[in-house]
Order: C-alpha cells, then structure tokens, then sequence
C-alpha cells in the first residue's frame, strides 16, 4: 500500500494515533508508535553481512561514526519485501531533522512494491534508472513546501532543510539494515502532473528503498558501479579561508 505524509500538529496526532487509527488509511494500527529499530532487527529484518559492504565502507581520515561510514547508495536490490511499519519508520527519522523556525517543510509519498503509487514513480524515472529501481521495495517522492506556514512567505531554506531530513531517513534506514538511494534522474513535469503537486510544492528527489541484493543481478554500467569503492574530496578542498 501507498501512502501520503505531511506534518501534523499534537491533537491531531493525538486523536489518530491514540485511537490507533492510521492517517494513511485510517485503519487499526497496533505497533507503528513503538516500534523501534531494534524491535525491526529482532523480526529479522536486518540482512546477513554482504561481502559488497567491504568494498563500499567508507574510508576516512578522522574517526568518522560508522552509521556514517556504512551508508552508500546501492542499486541491486533483494526480493525481500518492505513494510509500511519500515517506511513510516524512516519518515518518522526524518521529521526529527532540523528546520528554519521548526517549519518543517518535507512531504512524503511512497509506494511499496506492487502498488500503483510505486508503478507511477517508477514511470516517472528516466531511462537510466529505471533498469535498477523496479527492483525496490519501495519508492518514495520527497517534495518541499516552498513558503512558511505562518505567514506564506518565501522559505529560501526549505530544500536545504528538507535534505537535512533525507540524510536522517537514509542513517535511519542503514541503521535498520536496508539501503536507499536518492534519484534525480526523473521526469519533473509528469511527476507533478500525476501526484498534481501545487505550487507551493517544489520535487526534491526519488528515493528507492531495499533490503541488498547482488552486483550480478544488475546489467552494466551499474554492476561495476556496484563494486567501484567509493570516494570523496578531501577536506581541505572544501574548507575555505577568508
């Protein structure tokens, strides 16, 4: 199932959840405001060590976390499913990201796999996406809401702030043993046409979701990008003096 995510303000969230209804579906929930990365690790949801992860660690100078160090964006995916519970998880992560006056301006949709919302994400996708990401076990769209609430002015800060709450859903989401990856590769006009995005609603990105699956299950180029050790510039190449 699908679903759509906006922030909500504390009765609202207290009339939903406290009488375990759902704001996707408003249906029965029993476990989704308690249960932790480490319940989901319990379930078994956290894969087997993969050979791969040895090639993608980061290597680093200084002693960077290894939350950090473990996160890559892969493209081969296993066929082991998602669940709401999961997703909804990685946006809750999400939403404890920091924001110009708290105004949290991230919106979510996602598809698990099958659902029509994860078809028409998956249409929305350019040629050289497309290969690797039906494999996902879920997609999600990340928009932004370009003005303040308060008083609809223009919120100059709403991209960076919304890709804050990204790089929490992505630590959140290694942190539970599954991998995302962050498209830009994506047609934005009929994205907005078919989610019918206003216009104070601007597209960030297209997320897949998924448990690790193997290189050899992906077609070139994206196999050897699959085992290629990854890089980054060196710190002094970005720290600038006055």
């Amino acid at each position: 199932m699908g679903g759509v995510v906006s922030p909500m303000n504390q009765s609202q969230f207290h009339r939903l959840f406290c009488n375990n209804q759902s704001p996707i579906h408003q249906s029965p929930i029993t476990s989704l405001a308690i249960l932790p990365a480490e319940a989901l690790a319990k379930e078994g949801t956290t894969p087997p060590s993969n050979p791969i992860n040895m090639i993608k660690t980061a290597v680093t100078r200084l002693p960077v976390i290894d939350l950090i160090k473990n996160r890559w964006s892969a493209r081969a995916f296993s066929d082991q499913n998602l669940s709401e519970e999961h997703v909804l998880t990685l946006i809750e992560a999400a939403s404890w990201a920091p924001s110009s006056i708290n105004e949290q301006p991230w919106r979510y949709r996602y598809g698990l796999k099958g659902d029509p919302v994860f078809v028409q994400l998956w249409e929305s996708l350019l040629i050289g996406n497309q290969p690797w990401a039906k494999n996902a076990a879920a997609l999600v769209l990340c928009t932004a809401k370009k003005t303040f609430t308060k008083n609809g002015k223009p919120n100059r800060h709403a991209m960076h702030d919304t890709g804050m709450a990204n790089a929490f859903l992505l630590l959140q989401a290694t942190q539970m043993g599954f991998y995302g990856h962050i498209m830009a590769g994506y047609d934005p006009i009929k994205l907005r046409e078919t989610f019918q995005l206003s216009e104070d609603e601007e597209d960030v990105c297209i997320i897949a979701l998924g448990f690790l699956g193997t290189p050899d299950q992906l077609d070139e180029p994206f196999r050897t990008r699959e085992i290629t050790p990854r890089s980054r510039k060196a710190v002094e190449e970005f720290v600038l003096e006055n």
